[in-house]
């Protein structure tokens, strides 16, 4: 009992302290995991036998992955993604095995081996790759979209694989249960094998999508939340124990089940249910293979896996460059594209734990492909910061020069509002006075967003707001409003700042993310500031009132009082405002900013009473022009 409890307080001390440390790094769980099991395997020695027995344990997490994975792929949306899942992301599978599985035929290895060893790194890493693009913001890229793609294909191409790998075997297997434990059927026909294996498949679909919802439903009733959570472990534990009876992959009945369940009402319900569980065990999973690795091997053949690890990187980054530019990805996303998907990823050390069961495999490789997989992916962050400081900068530097840029169009109309800035603001703003009769003239410097709109039929010109000549030839001589709604706070600024200047009687409006922002466009000289998400959090508010038992007019009046109590508080704020000083360090605003909070809630209480207040805003006052 004692070395358990000090194998589990060591494993999760290890897990914790290394996953926190990556992921302020930026470099994923995953690797926080690996990292973790290579701390207290190879290097301090502090695991022993005892992590090949975790492990198959662990390898338990890997089929409730697959579940999950099954469950967010609806039939409706694989067959409506097919174009590019089976274009891009089945040319970049099977282009990729192929020149793997070549080389390896070259270098005088079996075919066997090498289409193994080219399955096992043809699939990327999801994990890093997905949080990469979300902490960066490349998911809306082009490239980003096209990585997206590829990675939900590989996802589902690494179901076919697990079956794939034990057909593979260059080796008998001497322990019919080292795969997927007792199997029941290994001494019957082929015929009989294939004729179960089918069998199962249809009584696990039929069984999903007609008896388990009424199990649900039935627990529903019982109110009891914890039966949802042991009703979904025994669905799961149950599948791989009967797909490891057959002889079957256990994560392959896994997917199936989700697959069959994607559209179930109950989808949430079970996520929710098995995604701590899966957490845990897939950590553990990656720890015990990053405890497991044989950095013997690393000190002996250094060259030897460095080597297969720039081959790796390199070989997938060529095809899948190849591939951006079939696909017609723009010269940067392309790029991002092929640097991003390199390396190899999670999967290749689930499809590790497959050939070592199913002795497709030798040790030798064994300890050599999950050295690459783990440095390959140890790489990836390096190719990040590559894409990110060296190949994006070198573009925006070279289509930021005057000699090399777009030229900014020339601008003729002369309509009454000038809007700078079409982004997610700028369009509704625009839309708005669009729909209203009003012409306004677009100014953008994204040449995407220009040609985008240009498709649709509204006239956008392509520049840069912040420079004097442009905004001049935009006809501010004569236009009754300046709409600023560029996402670059100090370059709005800049801008309020110059035409107040240059054009005092123009009125400008101007969107601020905050007060902060607020305060600095107010100092600029603009006559009237948005802060973009006041509004909508003051319609909310009033929602909630009415929810929780206001009545609809009194909420209404509670909404507007706090509005303009609000607006009066950020001009007596924005009076003692100071750029160089933050708000806590402003002692005097933070305290004028405590003292009319509490009076406003004093107010609205009262007013909540049914008395009067006596409070009236300034009319005078520039707060009038502060709209939230």
């Amino acid at each position: 009992m004692t070395d358990i409890l000090l194998y589990t307080c060591m494993y999760l001390f290890f897990a914790v302290t290394a996953v926190l440390v990556s992921q302020k790094f930026g470099l994923g769980s995953v690797l926080g995991y690996l990292t973790a099991g290579i701390l207290i395997g190879p290097v301090f020695g502090f695991v022993g036998e005892e992590t090949e027995k975790i492990q198959h344990i662990a390898e338990f997490g890997v089929v409730m992955m697959l579940f999950l994975v099954g469950l967010e792929l609806a039939p409706q949306m694989l067959w409506q993604m097919r174009h590019k899942l089976l274009g891009l992301g089945g040319l970049q599978v099977t282009l990729t095995v192929a020149a793997i599985a070549g080389i390896a035929l070259y270098f005088g290895l079996d075919w066997r081996t090498g289409v193994a060893i080219g399955c096992i790194l043809a699939l990327s890493s999801t994990a890093i790759v997905l949080q990469t693009f979300s902490e960066k913001n490349l998911m809306t890229t082009a490239g980003g979209q096209a990585g997206f793609a590829v990675l939900l294909f590989q996802d589902v191409a690494a179901i076919p694989m697990l079956a794939l790998l034990p057909l593979l075997a260059v080796a008998p297997v001497s322990d019919p249960e080292a795969a997927h434990g007792t199997d029941i059927l290994a001494h019957q026909a082929g015929w009989v094998q294939a004729s179960v294996s089918v069998a199962a498949i249809v009584l696990i679909v039929l069984t999903v999508r007609f008896a388990v919802p009424v199990v649900f439903r039935f627990i529903s009733k019982t109110r009891l939340r914890e039966m949802f959570t042991m009703f979904t472990l025994a669905l799961v534990v149950g599948i791989a124990a009967l797909m490891s009876l057959i002889g079957l992959s256990p994560a392959l009945g896994a997917f199936i089940a989700g697959v069959a369940l994607a559209n179930s009402s109950y989808r949430h319900e079970m996520e929710s249910n098995l995604e701590p569980f899966k957490g845990l065990l897939l950590g553990l999973f990656f720890i015990t293979v990053g405890a497991g690795m044989n950095f013997a091997v690393l000190g002996r053949e250094f060259w030897l896996i460095a080597g297969l690890t720039v081959a790796t990187l390199t070989v997938k980054a060529f095809i899948l460059w190849l591939l951006g530019k079939l696909f017609r990805l723009p010269a940067l996303g392309a790029k991002l594209f092929a640097l991003s998907l390199a390396q190899a990823g999670e999967f290749g050390f689930v499809l590790l734990s497959i050939a070592n069961h199913s002795k497709v495999l030798n040790a030798q490789w064994l300890d050599r492909i999950a050295l690459v997989v783990a440095l390959s992916m140890l790489m990836t962050p390096l190719l990040f910061i590559f894409y990110e400081k060296v190949l994006a900068a070198r573009y925006h530097r070279r289509h930021q020069n005057p000699a090399s840029e777009r030229a900014h169009d020339e601008i003729h109309a002369a309509n009454p509002v000038i809007l700078l800035g079409h982004g997610r603001f700028g369009h509704q703003f625009n839309s708005l006075l669009n729909s209203c009769g009003f012409a306004t003239t677009i100014i953008d410097h994204q040449a995407e967003t220009v040609e985008q709109l240009t498709t649709l039929g509204i006239k956008t010109y392509y520049g840069d707001a912040t420079r004097p000549e442009l905004l001049a030839s935009a006809g501010l001589d004569s236009a009754k409003l300046l709409a600023v709604c560029i996402g670059n706070r100090q370059q709005s600024v800049e801008v309020v700042e110059f035409v107040r200047r240059h054009y005092p009687k123009l009125p400008i409006i101007a969107r601020a993310h905050n007060r902060t922002h607020a305060y600095d466009l107010y100092h600029a000289g603009a006559s009237c500031i948005i802060r973009e998400t006041f509004d909508s959090a003051m319609r909310g508010g009033q929602i909630a009132l009415e929810i929780l038992g206001v009545a609809p007019p009194k909420a209404a009046e509670l909404r507007r009082f706090y509005q303009q109590r609000d607006v009066w508080q950020m001009e007596k704020s924005a009076e003692m405002y100071d750029p160089d000083l933050s708000f806590f360090a402003n002692t005097r605003m933070m305290e004028a900013a405590k003292s009319h909070h509490v009076e406003t809630a004093a107010m609205l209480q009262a007013l909540m009473r049914g008395e009067s207040v006596d409070w009236q805003p300034d009319p005078n006052g520039w707060g009038r022009n502060l709209r939230g």
